[in-house]
């Protein structure tokens, strides 16, 4: 009973902190995408290298950068700001090493749906009277539609298996912060060999319906 307890408040856990996550990450990434799919500019490379780099580094190493940003005596901390953004390890900052940790997946797949659709579209709508922000929402998003929510399904997916950022910046506390993958770090030091095959289970589910789901999405095709 107590495991079938821990089980869903991890559970639960992951969902708020997936969901909220990825909620948090869409505008940027949205923005992000568009942005290297539209424009040339000076520096390019190194705008999508740098929005690229979690991707590569080690989340630990995202997560003390987190840690040390909001640390009492960091930048975005109490000790220069003046007061306590309520972020490490707490829920919230779970949510902030998951939207970081996802959101170069969100970007790169938003860009790529961004650029098979073509300009030439946007600009005939631009020359029947349209403003640039109803060109976006009412001709880009819908041709763009199937690949930016296999974009933010993505980084959902991300979301749910974060482990190495989330430990460091919102700790390891059941019923609060603790998430599926940190529940099966804890099953594995305590011995529980049943437990953490079952958390398995339960993250290999949720990551199997994610990326069905992607893959519906890239093999769907609008009617003619």
């Amino acid at each position: 009973m107590e495991f079938d307890a821990k089980l869903v408040d991890a559970l639960l856990v992951t969902l708020r902190v997936a969901c909220i996550a990825t909620i948090v990450v869409t505008p940027f990434a949205l923005f992000a995408g568009f942005a290297l799919a539209r424009f040339e500019f000076r520096g390019k490379s190194v705008v999508e290298t740098t929005l690229a780099l979690p991707l590569v580094l080690p989340p630990t190493a995202i997560g003390y950068l987190l840690l040390v940003l909001f640390g009492r005596s960091g930048p975005l901390g109490e000790g220069t700001l003046g007061f306590d953004p309520g972020v490490l390890f707490t829920w919230r900052g779970a949510v902030l090493a998951s939207a970081v940790v996802s959101f170069p997946l969100a970007a790169r797949t938003a860009r790529a749906a961004f650029e098979v659709v073509d300009p030439r579209l946007e600009r005939m709508a631009r020359s029947l009277g349209m403003s640039r922000t109803a060109v976006f929402a009412r001709v880009t998003i819908p041709l763009a539609g199937r690949g930016l929510v296999a974009a933010l399904a993505l980084a959902f997916g991300r979301a749910l298996g974060e482990f190495g950022a989330t430990v460091i910046v919102a700790g390891n506390i059941p019923g609060r912060t603790q998430t599926i993958p940190l529940a099966i770090f804890d099953e594995i030091q305590l011995g529980n060999e049943r437990g953490a095959l079952l958390l398995v289970g339960v993250a290999t589910a949720l990551a199997f319906v994610v990326l069905y789901s992607v893959e519906r999405l890239g093999r769907a095709r609008v009617p003619a």
